[in-house]
């Protein structure tokens, strides 16, 4: 299964993340754009600590979920490395291109709405950092929500719809920076 991973250093800047795509094959190859490595990952316990095998060298991993789709993952091999990490599968991440528009690394990018319809709710603020995925307006037409999702990290430059707003489709709702 393909996968696109967002992964920042803890304590970087929003938006300062480098984007992979990455494939896990069942055989417990990982590519990683054209590079491959054989892994192995196993739970310890109950805990949020793995052990993780990479081309058989050894990690200590330990994953905490702060949200949806997001990690922070410290990672001990030679002193420990921290990283935020926002992963969703392909198939989400090309239906947030496809509401949001192709959004690079920098500038403005707008979340548009991909078929007429009502806001139902807006789950940020200007000013808000968001993460790749991260969902940001609840848009209900023809008696279905749909999740609109960003895509990619940035921070809401502006809101331009609120709650039973009607709206057109390709209209802006939402503009990240």
């Amino acid at each position: 299964m393909k996968y696109i991973a967002t992964i920042t250093p803890t304590g970087a800047r929003v938006g300062t993340g480098r984007t992979l795509e990455i494939e896990i094959e069942e055989s417990g190859i990982v590519r990683v754009g054209d590079q491959a490595f054989q892994t192995d990952l196993r739970r310890i316990g109950d805990l949020d600590l793995y052990s993780l095998l990479v081309n058989n060298r050894s990690y200590e991993v330990h994953v905490d979920q702060t949200e949806r789709h997001a990690y922070r993952i410290m990672v001990s091999g030679e002193g420990y490395e921290g990283f935020e990490v926002h992963i969703v599968d392909e198939r989400t991440y090309r239906a947030s291109l496809a509401s949001g528009g192709l959004g690079g690394a920098s500038g403005d990018s707008a979340i548009k709405a991909p078929i007429p319809g009502l806001v139902v709710k807006v789950l940020v603020n200007e000013g808000d950092p968001v993460t790749l995925g991260q969902s940001i307006i609840i848009l209900e037409a023809m008696k279905m929500e749909n999740e609109l999702r960003a895509p990619r990290d940035g921070v809401v430059a502006t809101v331009k719809v609120k709650p039973g707003n009607s709206v057109n489709q390709g209209e802006t709702l939402v503009t990240l920076q």
